[in-house]
């Protein structure tokens, strides 16, 4: 008759003993250095946390879109070749307008007078929209402006708006073919767009939008690169903030609920929270950034510090309760508990580590500062929760008898963890063919997840600067810029006919292109004076090139005059529909290539770069993660000294893994940049409930006490801290959902869903695993040899 409850008194009986061997080597023993003087160490500790908060304000935010790109390859200089010859993308601001009415006579004069005041807004070098359109000039005159300074009225204005609406420069490229969407172009200074003088700039913008066009019923929305870095480095901001408070009163709640004491609550509780001001001071004074992952780095740390800072605490807790003094009590679980903690920081500094192989300078310095947090994470938690614990528990004898009588909270998860393990001994080998069939089951699933990534994902959705892109894609074919950088060879001129009819060449496939439009380039200003003009005389063109602002000419034409931009956009579409794209634009420009040998034309562009490069980059980071399945058994193994331990850990390892694949395959979602890497790390933050499992199941496997036992002892020892450790981790990283960049709402919700699966693999699947490998092991080696 299997027994209902676990006995409190057995389990007292049953604390482990100090080990004879340590699994990481006694590196452990770093905790006990701190325990033997507390007060110097706290003094020590108060100098590191006043660095620390010197470190977090040098902390700076990148807020750049191509951050993720970022890699020593030859696309990715060339980008940023062209951005630095031809700086015009990255400082334009995107203002949509948007209406029915937008063409009303009372509305285009107030859109007229808006657009006269954004040039007067500080920080901007000029502007583009419907109002930069010219007629034909009269002979011997510059052009006068499509519009007149007094708008014609009744049945002459409609007559003049269908002229405005088929005028070859603003139709389709900054008026809508229907007349309802306007795009104005607005250049800001180079200098206010890296300073803090950008949110002043957006700031007066949005002022004009609600003074000058308040009353219109127009829908005004802002868009562009600088826009989009603002709204980033808005969340990031807001972000961090949030994540911290949340996620420390998520932590301190839990904590002071199941303990019940004000004392253990600050034992278990602030060790992880010192670890996240340590750990990002330090990453302060390195000059770490911070970014769309490093932002989640809070969360992390909790999630990688705090399980073992309960773990540590629970396993003290328990030799108070069976009566050793609080010297003693915590001395043994960081001997006993300690080996594990390192062994679990260590496998999630693997898990970083194999960011390392990632293209992507971004995930690259994440898994960098990762793999630093997480051995502050394990100083901290070794030395503070003993330290702690010494200076803060009082009157050991008492809290011993008060909780040896009453302990309804614990007990409750002890008589379920027990309840679980005795059936997942009683029939280990069927329990491990159904694991072993759900797990492979879900890896093939897991196996078919395609990439998936999109620059909106990098950029608040519940900002305007994504809806106004939305608007530009449905209206505009697009808001992202393509372009095609075409270099000439040495010594050929800007106006050698060779030239001109190379980039016209160009200009024309772009155009040709399906799925890029808004075409731009010299050969625009060529095809107006001809149609207009009436005259492809290279003289004329240079005239008009000199009286176009310098800033506009620097968009296409480089001030050295040996190479140009031919620029579109396209729609914001995920990489997988813009690759072909992009590949078939490139393969037509190699009739141009041929024409016009010694002419280096190549097509570049933040879309360009996106589609190419991140469906391999997320396939090698996937890559990565199914060689550290191998690596981290391996490791595990070789910490154990035994294969039984190593084939144990493989099943609970993976299932996270492709169970959250099998989730995101679900929901539509694909292999993003964001859930790969959560993947990543949470396979490494997820083995912690194995090891720790199997560091007391090593404990209690002793002469006398069989397998079955032993197994039901080791899960009622760190079953519970392991339950309100995942609770906790996983109301630490679900804090991102409320997050308003996307990536990190992804980020977060998949990786609290992995560490959930993480428990549930460990209470389902590596203990009938686990025994069932003891078992082979007994009936090849005899029971008298270990097997864990």
């Amino acid at each position: 008759m299997l027994e209902k409850n676990y006995d409190s008194q057995v389990h007292v009986e049953q604390v482990e003993e100090r080990p004879t061997g340590s699994i990481a080597f006694g590196l452990e023993r770093i905790g006990l250095i701190a325990v033997k003087a507390p007060i110097l160490s706290c003094i020590i500790l108060a100098a590191l946390v006043v660095a620390a908060v010197f470190g977090i304000q040098r902390i700076k935010i990148d807020d750049s879109l191509s951050q993720l790109f970022r890699s020593d390859t030859k696309e990715f200089h060339q980008y940023e070749e062209v951005t630095k010859r031809f700086p015009a993308e990255e400082f334009d601001v995107l203002v949509v307008v948007e209406g029915k009415d937008l063409l009303a006579r009372d509305n285009l004069e107030k859109l007229r007078d808006f657009v006269t005041d954004l040039q007067l807004v500080d920080g901007t070098r000029g502007l583009v929209s419907l109002f930069s359109a010219r007629q034909a000039p009269a002979p011997g005159k510059l052009p006068a402006a499509l519009f007149p300074s007094e708008l014609p009225t009744g049945e002459a204005y409609n007559k003049f708006i269908e002229t405005v609406k088929s005028n070859e420069i603003i139709r389709g490229k900054l008026l809508s073919e229907d007349g309802t969407l306007a795009l104005i172009v607005l250049s800001l200074e180079p200098d206010v767009v890296s300073s803090n003088k950008l949110a002043t700039t957006v700031g007066d913008i949005r002022k004009l939008v609600s003074q000058d066009l308040g009353d219109t019923g127009l829908n005004v929305e802002l868009s562009g690169v600088p826009v989009m870095q603002l709204e980033i480095r808005n969340a990031v901001e807001r972000d961090g903030l949030t994540y911290n408070v949340l996620g420390i009163v998520a932590g301190c709640v839990i904590a002071i609920i199941f303990f019940r004491k004000i004392s253990f609550m600050v034992v278990a509780a602030f060790p992880p929270m010192i670890a996240i001001l340590l750990a990002l001071g330090g990453l302060g004074w390195a000059n770490f950034n911070l970014n769309m992952f490093l932002n989640v780095m809070t969360p992390l740390i909790m999630v990688i510090s705090f399980s073992d800072s309960m773990q540590l605490t629970f396993a003290a807790r328990d030799r108070l309760i069976a009566g050793q003094d609080k010297f003693t009590a915590f001395k043994n679980a960081v001997l006993v508990v300690g080996p594990a903690c390192v062994l679990t920081h260590a496998t999630a500094g693997i898990s970083f580590i194999a960011l390392q192989f990632s293209d992507s300078d971004l995930i690259r310095k994440f898994g960098e500062a990762g793999l630093a947090a997480t051995i502050i994470a394990l100083l901290a938690v070794l030395s503070l929760v003993p330290v702690f614990g010494v200076l803060l528990v009082r009157n050991e004898n008492v809290f011993a008898v008060k909780f040896q009588r009453a302990d309804a909270g614990v007990q409750m998860l002890r008589n379920f963890c027990y309840w679980i393990a005795v059936r997942m001994v009683s029939r280990p080998g069927l329990f491990s063919l159904i694991a072993v069939l759900f797990v492979g089951s879900l890896g093939v699933v897991y196996a078919n997840l395609q990439p998936r990534y999109r620059l909106a994902d990098q950029v608040p959705d519940k900002r305007q600067a994504v809806a106004a892109s939305e608007r530009l894609d449905a209206k505009l074919t697009g808001a992202n810029p393509i372009n095609v950088l075409i270099e000439f060879p040495k010594g050929a001129s800007l106006y050698s006919p060779e030239t001109l009819q190379t980039i016209a060449d160009v200009h024309a496939t772009v155009e040709r292109a399906a799925g890029v439009g808004n075409v731009w380039s010299l050969e625009t200003l060529r095809r107006w004076l001809a149609e207009k003009v009436g005259t492809t005389d290279v003289g004329t063109l240079k005239e008009y090139v000199d009286l176009i602002p310098k800033y506009l000419v620097q968009r296409f034409i480089d001030p050295e005059q040996d190479a140009v931009v031919v620029a579109g956009r396209v729609p914001d579409k995920d990489s997988s529909q813009l690759l072909p794209v992009v590949e078939k634009l490139d393969h037509e420009l190699d009739a141009v290539r041929k024409k016009h040998p010694g002419y280096e034309i190549a097509v570049t562009g933040l879309a360009a770069i996106a589609a190419r490069n991140s469906a391999n980059m997320i396939e090698k980071l996937n890559r990565g993660l199914t060689i550290e399945f191998a690596f981290v058994a391996i490791f595990i193994g070789l910490a154990f000294r035994s294969w039984v331990v190593m084939l144990a850990c493989i099943l609970p390892g993976i299932f996270p893994v492709v169970m959250s694949g099998t989730l995101l395959y679900l929901l539509g979602e694909g292999l993003q940049f964001a859930s790969v890497v959560a993947l990543t790390v949470s396979f490494g933050l997820g083995l912690s409930a194995t090891i720790h499992f199997l560091n007391r199941l090593r404990l209690q496997t002793k002469p006398g006490v069989t397998s079955a036992v032993a197994v039901e002892r080791a899960t009622v020892l760190v079953g519970p801290a392991l339950i309100l450790t995942t609770v906790v981790l996983a109301c630490g990283l679900g804090v991102t959902i409320f997050s308003d960049l996307p990536s990190l709402r992804l980020f977060g919700w998949l990786s609290a869903f992995s560490m959930v699966a993480a428990l549930v693999a460990d209470l389902f699947i590596l203990r009938p695993t686990a025994m069932w490998l003891i078992n082979l092991h007994e009936r090849i080696h005899g029971p008298e040899k270990r097997s864990v």
